[in-house]
């Protein structure tokens, strides 16, 4: 154990080019992902937030449980998808950084959704009406109210990116962990366990694990400016 804290921190220290490109790769997929993921779901979580209709808390309840959703499983199907023998493979996104953050994005769009719409409800109701009272138009009564429901947004995008960037099962799945290719941290510190390499898995860890920790600082000073 002493021996791999050893290890870990003279890799950090020096610079491990192998360290810096699986966690630049990481970034990369976390954050295109949580792009992707945004583009859809931040206009849905509005929709969803702002407006009344039927079937609304049946479709807030699909999300909610969206959330939970295995993280294996859903690998497992985008694996199906997009393999060459799949209704998808024509895309070419299998063992792709791209075909990670599709899949994360598929994995934390419900979160975003979800979020967003809890944090305009919440800021909503009595806004809406008071904005309107002064004769704002429909679109400029959506933006004040994201305005207000702002923490709540930032809220879901960063724990958002927090969830893709630290999940293992679809970049497993989707990437197959080649090397210099699609391998990223969680990933590498499967594979590096696996095979006893415990300096390079606990370097990648603590890397993980800072940002992971950074994020999550973060998500709590926008909670506490809310």
């Amino acid at each position: 154990m002493i021996d791999g804290l050893t290890e870990a921190v003279r890799l950090i220290v020096t610079g491990d080019r192998e360290i810096i490109e699986i966690t630049i790769r990481s970034l990369q997929v976390a954050f295109l992902g949580t792009l992707m993921a945004t583009v859809v779901g931040l206009p849905l979580g509005i929709l969803v937030g702002m407006k009344s209709f039927k079937g609304k808390r049946v479709v807030k309840t699909v999300f909610n449980a969206l959330i939970g959703i295995p993280t294996v499983s859903l690998g497992l199907l985008l694996y199906i998808f997009l393999s060459h023998s799949g209704p998808l493979g024509f895309l070419d996104l299998l063992y792709t950084v791209q075909g990670i953050a599709v899949g994360e994005a598929i994995l934390v769009t419900p979160m975003i959704v979800s979020f967003v719409a809890s944090a305009i409800e919440s800021k909503g109701l009595l806004l809406r009406d008071l904005v309107r009272t002064l004769g704002a138009s429909e679109f400029e009564t959506s933006l004040a109210i994201l305005r207000e429901a702002y923490s709540g947004v930032s809220l879901a995008v960063i724990s958002s990116f927090n969830r893709a960037f630290a999940e293992l099962g679809i970049a497993m799945m989707i990437g197959a962990n080649i090397k210099g290719v699609t391998r990223v941290l969680t990933t590498a510190i499967a594979l590096q366990s696996a095979m006893g390499e415990i300096g390079l898995s606990l370097a990648l860890s603590f890397i993980l694990i800072i940002v992971v920790l950074t994020l999550n600082l973060l998500i709590s000073f926008l909670q506490r400016g809310e």
